[in-house]
């Protein structure tokens, strides 16, 4: 078995080993897990019943997964990204007043699309036109937008009617998320293998301790975690294959598909050339290996969300956790979409998984990631401040499409104002035309 791995992928020449690759798989997993419940609470509001999209969640994480890892041979996770799975709830359905059928429809063509321009590589093209200095400051704003998730799970960082955001005090939760940052750090430091799968299970099995003590205690009103009260759950089959292909080939739908089309493009792109970038997944000009092959993966993500009955699914930020493990191949994304499956009929289980156990690792994951920025030529600042904007919007606008088409559209100004018009891909204007009509449509 272990000759046969090293020949599919490659391990040796990878610097890895089917151990750490299977860690990094199970860490790309844990910190992906919380997918299977956050998006079917999600489309819920879309009128899509809960156990019928954790179903197809699942789905979607597992085969797109496994398509990432067994074709592109790269540790991608893949699941239905967060954010357009809001974009597809608030504004496509609830906004626009279209049956969430149509939508999963629109869903469907979009990936169809998206694997057309994976095949002439016009996806491949995109990405190779981004800047470098663009694409490290991508990679580094995924970091502290991936850092600012985990902050805001705990209550660590709370909103603010006065200053937006501030430190939400120091109660339970945020000690719990302290201690599990202190120990996952140490286990990091000292280079421990497994330093992130260990650093979940002991905050897990600390929140559950902390949540007995304080209910018997009195101290707390109500268990931190709650333990599955069953075991098994059937699959529920109510929206797999009730997409309305139909109803979306109509002139109505024109504008929603192409919506979904460019707020996906932007999204999967940044945050795959982000990944890939801190992964040094990349070759000696700084684009992602494999890169064809992985946008393919990832449309076929897209096409099988319409299918199973979700939002689109797209490479996943989570999978720098599985990577910072050791995780190079696709043996690690293959991992990590074998470990969804049994959730098709134990979803109850992951409630046992408390998002004070992943934060901790989606800060220090965050750490990792600011690396990238030592290779942003800052004393060139017609570079420096595109980079800076693709850095810092990603977070501040908890949104990686909105840092990757400012950081390009900066970019562009400045280049043609500085008369070095020749210097500028020809698919950048391609890409800012998209952005300007996403931006004016409000998308």
């Amino acid at each position: 078995m272990e000759k046969l791995l090293d020949r599919i992928f490659d391990l040796r020449n990878n610097k890895t080993t089917i151990k750490t690759e299977v860690l990094a798989g199970i860490t790309t997993f844990l910190t992906m897990a919380y997918i299977v419940v956050v998006n079917p609470a999600i489309l819920q509001n879309a009128g899509m019943p809960f156990s019928g999209v954790l179903f197809a969640t699942v789905l979607v994480c597992a085969f797109s997964s496994l398509a990432m890892g067994l074709y592109a041979k790269l540790p991608y996770g893949v699941a239905p990204g967060m954010g357009i799975n809001a974009f597809f709830t608030y504004s496509l359905v609830l906004g626009m007043g279209i049956r969430w059928e149509t939508a999963l429809g629109a869903v469907f063509i979009s990936g169809i699309i998206f694997m057309v321009l994976s095949l002439t590589n016009v996806r491949t093209e995109i990405v190779k036109a981004i800047p470098s200095s663009i694409r490290n400051g991508m990679a580094a704003g995924i970091g502290v937008f991936l850092s600012f998730i985990g902050f805001i799970n705990v209550g660590f960082i709370v909103p603010d009617e006065a200053t937006l955001v501030s430190f939400g005090g120091l109660h339970i939760t945020v000690i719990l998320f302290t201690m599990g940052l202190l120990i996952t750090s140490f286990l990091v430091i000292k280079g421990a293998r497994g330093a992130m799968v260990i650093g979940i299970a002991a905050t897990s099995i600390l929140t559950v301790a902390a949540s007995s003590v304080g209910v018997s205690a009195g101290w707390l009103s109500a268990p931190l975690v709650t333990l599955p009260e069953e075991i098994f759950a059937l699959p529920s089959l109510s929206v797999f294959l009730k997409m309305d292909v139909v109803g979306a080939l109509t002139m109505g739908m024109i504008l929603p598909i192409l919506s979904l089309l460019i707020v996906d493009l932007f999204d999967s792109i940044g945050t795959f050339v982000g990944v890939a970038q801190k992964a040094n997944l990349v070759d000696r000009n700084g684009i992602p290996l494999r890169i064809e092959k992985a946008l393919m993966a990832d449309a076929f993500s897209s096409t099988i969300s319409g299918l199973a009955g979700t939002s689109p699914g797209t490479v996943y930020v989570e999978s720098a956790a599985g990577i910072q493990e050791g995780g190079r191949t696709g043996l690690t994304a293959i991992v990590a979409g074998l470990l969804f499956l049994p959730f098709m009929f134990l979803s109850p289980l992951l409630s046992f998984i408390p998002s004070v156990a992943t934060a901790p690792v989606l800060v220090i994951v965050g750490v990792f990631m600011m690396s990238p920025l030592a290779d942003v030529n800052w004393n060139n600042v017609e570079e420096a401040i595109p980079a800076f904007l693709s850095f810092v919007l990603i977070p501040l606008t908890f949104s990686i499409t909105q840092g990757v088409i400012w950081g390009l559209l900066i970019y562009t100004a400045i280049k043609l104002a500085r008369g070095k018009a020749r210097e500028i891909h020809p698919m950048i204007y391609v890409i800012d035309t998209f952005a300007i009509i996403m931006l004016a449509t409000k998308l």
